[in-house]
C-alpha cells in the first residue's frame, strides 16, 4: 500500500499533519542511525558491513526527501526530517557506544607508586607496560595498555581507585599486532563486572 492510498483512507489532514510527519521522523532517524553506524563499520574496516548498512541508508533517506519535494507547502514535514536527524545523531552515537566494537589503547600517568595498580592490572590478565617518566612536578609511572573498548570503563576504574589523581588518555587503536590479548576465560572478570568475547 502507497502513501497516497493510505491518505485516501484517512482524514486527509491528520495524515497531512500527524502520519506523514511521522513516517517522515521514523525513516530519517533509520537513515542517520545507519549512517553513525556505516562509519564506525568503516573505521574498522568491515568491508562487506559497511556497504551493506550504505544500501539501506541512502534508500531510506532517498524515501524520506521524496516525500519532503511531493510536500514541499507542509511545515510539519520539514520539522519531521529536521527532528528525525537530530534523534538519529542521538540514537546513533548511543548504539556505537553500546557496540564499544574495537580496541583502544588507555594510557595512565600517575605522580604515586603503581606497583600495587599494575601487580592487580597483571593479576587479571591485562597486558600492561609501564616506564618511569619526566612529568611537570617530577618522576611518574607512565602506565599504557591496549585492550577491548568494552573493557575500558572497568579498566579505567581500577586505576582511579588505586591512584584518584592518575590523568588518564584514550584513543581508539585500528590494528594491533602481537602482545597480550588474554584467552577468552570470564573465571577471572567476573568480580570486575567483565565478559571475554
Amino acid at each position: 500500500m502507497d502513501l497516497l492510498n493510505l491518505r485516501e483512507m484517512m482524514d486527509p489532514a491528520v495524515f497531512d499533519w500527524f502520519v506523514l510527519p511521522a513516517i517522515i521522523f521514523v525513516a530519517r532517524l533509520t537513515d542517520v542511525t545507519l549512517g553513525t553506524l556505516r562509519i564506525l563499520f568503516i573505521s574498522r574496516s568491515l568491508r562487506y558491513t559497511a556497504p551493506l548498512v550504505g544500501f539501506f541508508e541512502s534508500l531510506i533517506w532517498l524515501f524520506a526527501i521524496s516525500q519532503i519535494v511531493q510536500n514541499l507547502n507542509n511545515v510539519a514535514c520539514y520539522l519531521a526530517f529536521a527532528s528525525g536527524f537530530a534523534s538519529g545523531s542521538y540514537v546513533g552515537i548511543y548504539l556505537e557506544n553500546k557496540l564499544a566494537m574495537g580496541l583502544v589503547c588507555v594510557r595512565a600517568v600517575t605522580p604515586d607508586d603503581a606497583s600495587e595498580l599494575i601487580h592487580y592490572l597483571r593479576e587479571n590478565q591485562f597486558g600492561v607496560t609501564s616506564v618511569s617518566a619526566l612529568g611537570v612536578s617530577g618522576q611518574v609511572r607512565l602506565i599504557w595498555s591496549v585492550i577491548k573498548r568494552k573493557e575500558m570503563k572497568a579498566f579505567m576504574d581500577i586505576v582511579k581507585q588505586y591512584n584518584p589523581k592518575a590523568f588518564i588518555s584514550v584513543e581508539d587503536v585500528r590494528t594491533a599486532h602481537e602482545g597480550f590479548f588474554p584467552p577468552k576465560d570470564e573465571s577471572s572478570f567476573r568480580h570486575l563486572g567483565l565478559q571475554r568475547k
